[in-house]
């Protein structure tokens, strides 16, 4: 399936899908909202998220934004900071998850960005770097990720650091 544009197997998601049965437990037991931002995910965060039953219970939706215009109108990334620091990048996973917080009215926010190949990559960001911030009322803060997959094994990476991500944030450790 790898390589022809369709979903991962559900295999491949399965630790996903736990991460994010978690999240909704930890979300609703405490009374907090999620949006997300997805660049290189491509949806697939929002995707997991929304496989678990009572979903809407917390998680109020998310934007893809692939390309940087995208990601300027729709996430109020400053074009500057696009064209200073490049779509994929810690400002931008900032930026972005601040601008779905905004938008979407949130109490959490997740975004992630990245290169998830096969092309696109160069020694200074090469294929697999990924950028993973949140936003909330405890600010924003953003990992640096590189994975060594291919584009699928690196999307489905993106989104589980991005689920562990909040996960963290809700005081839960990951163990990943």
């Amino acid at each position: 399936m790898a390589g022809n544009g369709a979903s991962p197997p559900a295999d491949l998601l399965a630790a996903a899908r736990e991460l994010a049965a978690r999240l909704q437990a930890r979300c609703v037991r405490a009374g907090l909202t999620l949006a997300t931002a997805e660049s290189c995910t491509g949806g697939l965060v929002g995707h997991v998220i929304t496989e678990q039953p009572g979903s809407s219970a917390y998680y109020l939706g998310g934007v893809v934004a692939y390309a940087d215009r995208t990601k300027a109108g729709l996430l109020d990334v400053p074009e500057a900071t696009l064209a200073a620091h490049g779509a994929v990048s810690a400002q931008v996973a900032a930026a972005m998850a601040e601008g779905v917080l905004r938008r979407c009215g949130a109490d959490l926010a997740v975004a992630v960005t990245g290169i998830a190949g096969p092309e696109g990559g160069s020694e200074a960001k090469p294929v697999g770097l990924t950028y993973v911030a949140i936003a909330g009322v405890a600010g924003t803060e953003v990992r640096r990720h590189l994975w060594h997959g291919d584009r699928v094994a690196n999307k489905v990476e993106s989104a589980e650091a991005a689920l562990r991500l909040v996960l963290e944030r809700l005081g839960e450790g990951t163990g990943g």
